[in-house]
């Protein structure tokens, strides 16, 4: 029995080893066998390989949550050769839709690269034109005859993301562009190009269409929220295109900042570019600085400058408002004679009368009783000559002399003291302007006021400067700086607030000499002033109207002032002062 048992095991084990022998020989066999290729192509094809996938790029909003910037859906247009079956069909059906030329087309198509199996006829086509194409070509199908194909067949359409600017050219200093390689140029988008970016994720996925599945998505770039209020943005620059036009200037630029936190509420220039056709940026500037001349244009303020002035002399204890100066309308420095705007003296004023009447004469007289050592300490702690480090890309640094350099002289001393002989950038000035209406302390321009990445937001703190005065002298010359407006029942005044600042009138130097028929004329103010919530900077490139800032540039401020205190829903002084007593 045992026997008959055994040989039954030795039967089945021999025909198993059979079997597995056959096996190994079929396997042997189709690989050696002219099918082994196919197979091995069939495996290749459902292969893995390394793809890069780049994220979407993240969404600019004002402070209102209203867009700026965002992604939107454009196609590429382009012919397979393999399967095109009529050149003229698609050349008219492109051509007529897209308003290209017709024979250049055709002959691409008929003439490809050699190698080349896929042409592209167009790029960054909008969807609409895109759709009628595809609706043009699905017609085509249905109509032809059965078992044959339309003649816009081998039309291809491949969507991709492209920038777009809801807003056109609004804020478009601000902003910037992006290329179609997808880099930021300028303003928010190249400060913050990482951030908006976002991080191109490289796995290995299967080549399988069946394993789509397995195809990561790349998260999103960081969307920003701007301290920017498009509305003020927008009336920021119609008031400034109208004030081009009244006085006649040939350049000129409005900036809102709120001087107790930073935040730039507007930026407004005479050049602007729409942002959706960024490929026409050489027609609008000459060079990379004229795109926002806010914070990268250098020049000479003038006036403005004897707001710093005084503060350094008021906190260093030169004197009090209440000092007195006997004008004479002209004054020796270093050699050379320095006189008033006007020529004419003054006579006697105290330190008030010399902000209101802008007196050369007396802030040169300061700066000589400082001394150079104590003068550009304070220039230097005001930021004068240095980047703010406000966040948009191209900030401009300016330029101090001081002593020591080999183009200083012991005149600059007395012309820096009024604004001449010294460098500087609207921002730069905003900034160090800020610690009169910030009690002493500066504040760091910015844009940026939150970050959003993952569906959470993340609001940016405010940064701060230096505090190169007291609180007392910045409490001191506040007031001054309002009562000056007010004695001299400035145009810069606005009606229910009371506002403090200083015009500033500057020639312009040529060649090394000025020219006295041509100035640059500005007006820096904040306010209210117990409470100050804005400040605009007004500046104006030789107006033709008036040679004169408090002709030009305060009536601008005051403009704005006024569109700017109902935009940021800012109270009269009476009614905001009795709902503090409540």
């Amino acid at each position: 029995m045992r026997q008959q048992y055994g040989r039954r095991i030795q039967v089945l084990a021999g025909a198993l080893a059979l079997f597995a022998f056959a096996i190994v020989v079929q396997m042997t066999r189709i690989q050696n066998s002219p099918e082994a290729d196919i197979f091995r192509q069939q495996s290749e094809a459902y292969a893995y390989e390394y793809r890069t996938f780049y994220p979407n790029r993240g969404e600019i909003y004002d402070r209102k949550g209203r867009l700026l910037a965002g992604e939107k859906i454009v196609y590429e247009i382009g012919v397979d050769l393999t399967i095109m079956t009529d050149a003229h069909a698609i050349a008219f059906a492109v051509s007529d839709t897209l308003g290209m030329d017709y024979d250049g087309l055709l002959d691409v198509m008929q003439n490809p690269p050699e190698g080349l199996s896929y042409i592209i006829l167009a790029d960054y086509i909008d969807s609409p034109q895109a759709q009628y194409l595809q609706e043009l070509k699905k017609a085509l199908n249905e109509q032809s005859p059965e078992g044959s194909v339309g003649g816009l067949t081998g039309l291809q359409f491949k969507a991709h993301p492209q920038r777009s600017y809801p807003e056109n050219a609004l804020g478009s200093n601000i902003l910037g562009f992006v290329s179609r390689e997808g880099t930021g140029y300028f303003g928010v988008e190249e400060k913050y190009d990482s951030l908006l970016a976002g991080n191109p994720v490289t796995v290995l996925i299967p080549t399988d269409p069946n394993k789509a599945f397995e195809i990561p998505n790349a998260p999103d770039g960081t969307t920003l929220i701007l301290t920017i209020d498009r509305d003020l943005q927008a009336a920021a620059e119609d008031i400034l295109d109208t004030a081009l036009g009244e006085y006649g200037a040939q350049d000129g630029l409005i900036a809102i900042m709120n001087p107790r936190t930073g935040e730039m509420y507007a930026m407004a220039v005479s050049r602007r570019m729409d942002l959706n056709s960024f490929w026409n940026y050489g027609a609008v500037y000459s060079n990379a600085t004229e795109f926002n001349p806010v914070i990268s244009k250098s020049y000479e303020p003038g006036s403005v400058m004897k707001i710093l002035t005084m503060a350094a002399a008021l906190d260093s204890g030169t004197v009090t408002p209440e000092t007195t100066y006997l004008d004479t309308g002209s004054i020796l420095i270093g050699g050379v004679t320095v006189q008033n705007w006007d020529r004419n003296p003054w006579g006697l004023q105290n330190m008030t009368g010399c902000l209101q009447h802008s007196l050369n004469v007396c802030m040169v007289n300061l700066s000589t009783q400082m001394g150079a050592g104590a003068f550009y300490d304070y220039m230097d702690a005001f930021g004068v000559g240095h980047l703010t480090g406000v966040d948009l890309a191209w900030e401009a640094p300016g330029r101090l002399k001081v002593p020591g350099d080999a183009d200083w002289y012991p005149v600059d001393l007395g012309t820096n003291a009024f604004g001449q002989g010294v460098a500087v950038t609207p921002i730069q000035m905003m900034s160090a302007v800020s610690a009169v209406a910030n009690n002493g302390r500066m504040v760091i321009p910015h844009v940026l006021y939150a970050m959003v990445r993952d569906g959470r937001q993340h609001e940016v703190p405010d940064q701060f400067g230096a505090t190169p005065i007291s609180e007392q002298t910045a409490a001191t010359l506040n007031e001054m700086l309002a009562v000056s407006l007010e004695q001299e029942s400035s145009l810069a005044l606005i009606p229910g607030y009371r506002v403090a600042g200083k015009t500033g009138t500057a020639q312009i130097p040529i060649n090394g000499f000025y020219d006295g028929a041509q100035t640059n004329t500005s007006f820096i103010g904040w306010g209210p002033v117990d409470d100050p919530q804005f400040m605009i900077y007004v500046w104006l490139e030789r107006p033709s109207a008036s040679p004169w800032s408090s002709e030009t540039a305060a009536p601008v401020f005051a403009q704005m002032a006024q569109r700017t205190v109902i935009l940021l829903d800012i109270p009269p002084d009476s009614i905001r002062q009795q709902l503090v007593l409540k």
